[in-house]
């Protein structure tokens, strides 16, 4: 409740304060000031989106190369496995190295769905870089071109 509190009451503040500071020094050239404070901000949100790209591929590249391993262990595997078959398919039981080639098979094909996920996160991720990147050099560009350092 009180961080929710403070979600909605920290932007509006900041807005109070941006708008207050700008009415302020409008006799010094207020337009200026919302040119400079318009520049900082798209730097400050395609920056974080390129951080939070960056980590997120990072994050994926770590389950890419080391998938976690799976959950269920052999013997909560067997006994569902057991639990599933019914009477009639009493006779027809696996037998235990088949149960246990069906748990590696399903060890392995949850490895390998960890890592096509973890390859899709990438993909995704880079968008958050390729996209915003330019436009940050853009107003990089824009900001030095304005004589601010």
């Amino acid at each position: 409740m009180v961080l929710g509190l403070f979600v909605i009451l920290i932007p509006v503040l900041l807005i109070i304060f941006v708008i207050n500071f700008a009415l302020k020094s409008n006799e010094k050239g207020g337009e200026s000031v919302f040119r400079h404070l318009y520049i900082y901000l798209v730097l400050f949100a395609t920056l974080m989106m390129v951080i939070g790209g960056g980590i997120s591929i990072f994050m994926a590249a770590a389950d890419l190369v080391s998938p976690p391993s799976y959950y269920q262990s052999y013997e909560e595997y067997k006994m569902m496995k057991q639990s599933e078959v019914t009477k009639e398919e009493n006779e027809k039981a696996l037998t235990e190295e088949e149960l246990r080639a069906s748990y590696e098979q399903a060890v392995k094909d949850e490895q390998n769905r960890t890592k096509v996920q973890a390859k899709n996160q990438i993909i995704k991720s880079l968008g958050f870089i390729v996209i915003p990147l330019p436009v940050f050099l853009y107003f990089n560009k824009l900001r030095k071109k304005h004589g601010e350092v």
